[in-house]
């Protein structure tokens, strides 16, 4: 069994064919998928997905960075009220972007450490979204860290000093597409990072890996990330997504 921890199969670029999509994953054993909110606007899409594929889809909750507006203390209340009604398998996607726009730095900073707090009373896990902001996150999450905060740097693009830094942190590493790229640059000092320490996932519909770069992501395309991952750790597929299903019940639980 193959675990997707970080895929949106909820949103609309998978309206027309998201049952054939979900098939296709299976049929190259991605069996799980877990399923990170984005915001208030993304909560039903979310249910509604998780309803519609039972026993596969695992939701987490949470406020992307780059969803902090004028009105984030009003998603914020929704967020929590999701949280505390609802079964969720981690809080996410959560974070700090400054890629597109800095005005609300403050107050992204400021619904992250709320997120941060809301995982060490919950005991939930989290997936932490970052965008040219490595040094703002891993300031933040050290400290914040106590000994209760777990979870998965997403999509992680950062340097081998940082990969370090967040594994002490009690965080895993997020590999995704990135590590096709020619110039993704992690799978040049990844063989350095202990294969106990990373997860996989698509990010679907973003990011998709090498040779479907620049198209509609996928499930199904972990196989391409599993196939690079053996590569770099000179071993076999099949080893890969064993070792990695583990981590990720390591993080998330049993699913």
């Amino acid at each position: 069994m193959i675990i997707d921890t970080h895929t949106h199969l909820f949103v609309e670029q998978f309206d027309r064919d998201r049952e054939k999509v979900v098939e296709s994953a299976k049929e190259e054993g991605v069996e799980k998928f877990l399923l990170p909110n984005i915001d208030a606007g993304s909560i039903s899409r979310l249910k509604k997905t998780v309803s519609q594929f039972p026993g596969d889809m695992f939701p987490m909750m949470g406020l992307h960075p780059t969803s902090v507006k004028e009105n984030y203390k009003k998603e914020l209340a929704l967020i929590e009220k999701e949280l505390t009604e609802g079964k969720y398998y981690g809080i996410g996607e959560i974070g700090m972007d400054f890629y597109w726009d800095t005005t609300y730095a403050a107050q992204q900073e400021e619904v992250f450490r709320t997120q941060l707090n809301w995982a060490k009373e919950t005991g939930l896990p989290v997936s932490i979204h970052i965008r040219n902001t490595f040094d703002e996150v891993l300031k933040i999450v050290s400290e914040e860290q106590d000994g209760r905060l777990k979870g998965v740097f997403h999509c992680f693009t950062g340097t081998y000093n940082q990969a370090l830094q967040a594994i002490d942190l009690n965080m895993w590493l997020g590999i995704g597409g990135v590590v096709t790229f020619k110039n993704g640059k992690i799978d040049k000092f990844l063989h350095k990072i202990p294969i106990e320490n990373i997860v996989v996932e698509t990010d679907a519909p973003w990011l998709a890996p090498a040779p479907f770069r620049g198209k509609r992501n996928e499930p199904a395309y972990l196989k391409y990330i599993i196939e690079k991952l053996a590569v770099i750790y000179h071993t076999t597929p099949k080893e890969i997504a064993c070792l990695t299903t583990h981590n990720a019940m390591d993080v998330f639980g049993e699913l």
